[in-house]
């Protein structure tokens, strides 16, 4: 006689759903959509500079307004064709030339070739650098800030659930969980502050700069500054086109940033293992096996870790590429290193992604936590120290004390049992209030613990997130206002008033 199972088995074993829609598209679909369309991710910024350009020098009267005009309606021809006539065409010196060429082309040497007055492909390359790395600058920023947060309010809901804390994988004091997210919380903060710090280069113009010495021409870096979302120019055009020094800084904020994600993620491996279950996933954060039908792998774990030593490897690159050029324009620096730059901000923003994912999901065995603190005897340091505030030298009480979990472990004996009996009289007092809860009660001191201090420690790290957030609010705003700002100085030139 056959029977009917009452739930309809699921091609991934055990599990009854999918993997959670922002980790699949990271993970599975990423290689699916159509690559970056290389053509307009040069030529838009490109154009976005051209067009500020242009306004400038026709307000400084080094172009004709009727020149302007005409090459701006060029310029805006191609944006609305999405550069299509420069698709097949032939560019064996770079896009760029064929596209000022096109414009030569079309509307003759008198109007496409005084596009390039005042101004080198060094600058406006190191330009259009800062252009696009606004978009996936911006990008890990929001991220990190999304971890951070969600950092916070799981810290907050879990900090009084007492678990061990870890020295060299073995138990070592009472803490909470709470506590341990609070702790990556502050650290994640101070990296999250260090990548708006290293993102600031993205606020200063190069342009101007021409090809390393300036130019003789009165051009005006800060009206180029104003339409392009700036905040300053350069104030060497040396420094302006030798130096892209923000990738370094942007790839070494991005590495430590990623040595945090491993590390996390190394701890949740742990703590999510079956020997050592302290903390349970939900079936949308696991993976089966295609032939193990028990398995729950907390795969996406192995994939954070993955991702985020992305940014080493291409520090590493980069660095190495920038030292064999002289302080000088050099395509080792504006070209050769920058390239690995777009690769490892990406990855580490799908790090960043996954963990969060993790931690918003992940749901500690409050009691499984309670016992393992108490088998571990973690209260043995709080021991010793209530036998410092009696007036035992604290090496003294540290073997006293060590003594007797050596005991307890050998016998099997719980460890407040073997301390009554060698603490005699002075059991009592103590051994009183000696359970982990307790001892993370009174461990404030330090940042420890404690609940009003894990708390404060959450509301420092939530302000400062709110801070960054409120900059890079700022950032966006002024960015979205440039680009009207420009929309309208191109406007007023091809289409004046009547």
């Amino acid at each position: 006689m056959t029977t009917t199972p009452t739930t309809t088995p699921t091609p991934t074993g055990r599990l009854t759903s999918a993997v959670a829609p922002a980790a699949a598209e990271i993970l599975f679909e990423k290689h699916l959509r159509a690559p970056a369309d290389p053509v307009a991710a040069e030529l838009r910024p490109t154009s976005d500079v051209d067009r500020a350009h242009v306004v400038m020098l026709t307000e400084q009267g080094i172009v004709r307004r009727e020149t302007a005009a005409r090459l701006l309606t060029g310029i805006d021809a191609l944006r609305s064709a999405d550069f299509a006539p420069l698709r097949r065409r032939p560019a064996p010196r770079g896009r760029y030339l064929a596209y000022e060429g096109h414009l030569v082309e079309v509307l003759g040497e008198e109007t496409g070739g005084v596009l390039h007055s005042g101004r080198s492909r060094n600058d406006l390359n190191a330009t259009v650098l800062r252009l696009q790395l606004r978009r996936p600058y911006d990008r890990l920023l929001t991220e990190t800030d999304a971890l951070g947060r969600a950092l916070v309010v799981q810290g907050r809901r879990w900090h009084t659930t007492v678990m061990p804390a870890y020295t060299h994988h073995q138990p070592a004091v009472p803490t909470t969980y709470g506590h341990y997210l609070a702790g990556v919380a502050a650290a994640l903060v101070r990296d999250l502050d260090q990548l708006e710090h290293a993102g600031r280069e993205l606020d200063e113009n190069p342009l101007g700069a021409g090809a390393v010495g300036g130019t003789t021409l009165p051009i005006d870096p800060a009206r180029t500054t104003e339409l392009l979302g700036f905040t300053v120019p350069l104030g060497n055009s040396l420094h302006a086109v030798a130096s892209r020094d923000v990738v370094l800084r942007l790839l070494c904020a991005a590495t430590v940033l990623g040595v945090l994600l491993t590390r996390t993620a190394h701890d949740l491996q742990s703590w999510t293992s079956t020997e050592n279950a302290l903390l349970r996933l939900p079936d949308d954060l696991v993976g089966s096996s295609s032939m193990m039908p028990q398995k729950r792998n907390a795969f996406l774990l192995e994939n954070i870790q993955g991702k985020a030593a992305g940014a080493l490897g291409a520090l590493t690159s980069a660095a190495a590429a920038m030292s064999t050029a002289r302080f000088t324009n050099a395509i080792a620096v504006g070209t050769e290193a920058v390239g690995h730059l777009w690769s490892a901000l990406e990855t580490t923003t799908d790090a960043v992604v996954l963990l969060r994912l993790m931690i918003e999901g992940a749901e500690p065995d409050a009691a499984l936590m309670d016992r393992r603190a108490a088998d571990g005897h973690t209260a043995a340091t709080a021991l010793a120290e209530r036998l410092v505030a009696s007036g035992v030298p604290f090496r003294t009480a540290h073997h006293q004390v060590g003594d007797i979990s050596r005991v307890a472990h050998a016998t099997g004996r719980r460890f407040e049992d073997v301390a009554a009996d060698r603490l005699g009289e002075r059991s009592g007092t103590l051994l009183a209030h000696l359970d982990p809860a307790s001892v993370v009660e009174a461990a404030g001191a330090g940042g420890g613990p404690a609940p009003a201090s894990v708390l404060a420690s959450l509301d420092g790290s939530a302000a400062t997130l709110g801070e960054l957030s409120a900059a890079a609010t700022v950032r966006r705003e002024r960015w979205t206002a440039a680009e009207q700002k420009l929309t309208d100085a191109v406007s007023a030139l091809t289409h004046p008033p009547a």
